[in-house]
């Protein structure tokens, strides 16, 4: 159902204000040909405090010392793009797998070996990364830990919860569907072992160094498909954030569609087998 702001009733006064204010504490960014999706996903929570505009909006997000937190939680809910599903981009994942695995255990002694999924949205990221490393052998040879984070507050219950229907199968192997998931209620939910190779769940703000700080230390992440939403400025922020946290070495995967050039230098590209990886500087 569409939430247009004008059959609402509500001003758009405020919304440049409160689309910037989002790009300040998000990264995310709403150009002109995006601008009326952001009132459309918004509108219901501008109505929901029984507010008139989004100027009203803006200075409870801005100034609400009390409400602002839970209201923040909620814009990422609705600003969400839960759009993923299984063996999504696996040339990447393999090139982790098969090649940065490897390195990772030679030059490094730090055990458990940690690998971040930021965002994780509903989680089919990380339970891809689990399955791959599980058929490559590597649960049984190394101790690693798997840390997934959005957001999105709804996108991590999901997550938790881990039902899944036939849409996020779309990719995946039929016999690896077999091996690692349940079959129930019209869906999927993963196997005890699957499930438990996923270390943490929790909510995480990209641009919040206090929310990334136990994720950019990891020596590998994966933070697929999220500056397609995010202005320059933006990724720039996050990506200094994340030079400065990792360790050396330090693998940053982004989605294919995505691109460091022009933006920092603090990584290095390198071609692993048919995929682009981000190694630290």
């Amino acid at each position: 159902m569409a939430f247009e702001p004008e059959t609402l009733g509500l001003s758009m006064t405020g919304l440049p204000l409160v689309r910037d204010l989002i790009h300040e504490r998000t990264g995310l960014f709403y150009d002109e040909g995006r601008f009326d999706l952001l009132g459309d996903r918004l509108a219901p929570l501008v109505v929901r405090r029984g507010f008139h505009s989004f100027l009203d909006f803006y200075y409870l997000l801005k100034y609400d010392q009390r409400d602002a937190a839970g209201e923040w939680l909620r814009v990422m809910d609705a600003l969400s793009v839960p759009e993923t599903y299984f063996w999504r981009e696996m040339d990447q994942v393999q090139a982790f797998v098969h090649t940065v695995m490897p390195a990772l255990v030679r030059e490094t002694p730090v055990r458990p070996i940690r690998i971040s999924s930021v965002p994780c949205a509903s989680g089919e990221e990380p339970l891809t990364i689990a399955m791959a490393l599980d058929e490559a052998g590597w649960f049984d040879r190394e101790a690693i830990e798997i840390h997934a984070s959005d957001a999105s507050c709804l996108a991590v219950s999901k997550a938790r919860d881990g039902r899944y229907r036939d849409r996020a199968f779309r990719a995946l192997p039929a016999a690896l569907r077999e091996k690692y998931f349940v079959e129930r209620d019209g869906g999927a939910v993963p196997c005890a072992t699957l499930r438990g190779r996923i270390t943490s769940w929790s909510v995480a703000n990209l641009r919040s160094a206090e929310d990334m700080a136990a994720h950019a230390r990891n020596p590998v992440i994966f933070c697929r498909n999220a500056f397609i939403y995010f202005s320059p400025s933006g990724i720039r922020t996050v990506t200094d954030l994340l030079a400065t946290m990792m360790p050396t070495p330090g693998y940053l995967f982004l989605g294919v569609s995505e691109s460091l050039i022009h933006i920092t230098d603090r990584f290095r590209i390198e071609d692993v087998e048919r995929a682009v990886v981000y190694v630290k500087r």
